[in-house]
């Protein structure tokens, strides 16, 4: 039983994680849109690449399904309801098995 529950607990601290990276994308992306913060910067830049492969993976099929909202971006609201569910579903049959 501890293993189930440490194996859970780990998942569910990477969820967790994974959505402050997410947070990180959705305002690096306004930050660079509004011209904030510059992208010619390497630290920033850096940061900005970071983030995308980290992200971008995930939202890339998710575009593919949302229709084109006029430069709107829904696809980390999509992406962040999803991980909801799937912490949910997990804290859910954990719970029923431990």
């Amino acid at each position: 039983m501890g293993f189930v529950f440490a194996a859970v607990q780990i998942i569910l601290m990477i969820l967790a994680l994974y959505k402050w990276v997410l947070i990180a994308m959705i305002i690096m992306s306004w930050l660079l849109s509004f011209n904030i913060i510059n992208s010619g910067n390497q630290f920033v830049d850096t940061i900005w690449r970071i983030v995308n492969s980290l992200t971008e993976p995930l939202l890339r099929p998710i575009r593919r399904f949302l229709p084109n909202m006029g430069g709107l971006d829904l696809s980390p609201i999509v992406l962040f309801l999803g991980i909801y569910f799937v912490e949910y579903v997990i804290r859910y049959y954990a719970a029923r098995l431990l």
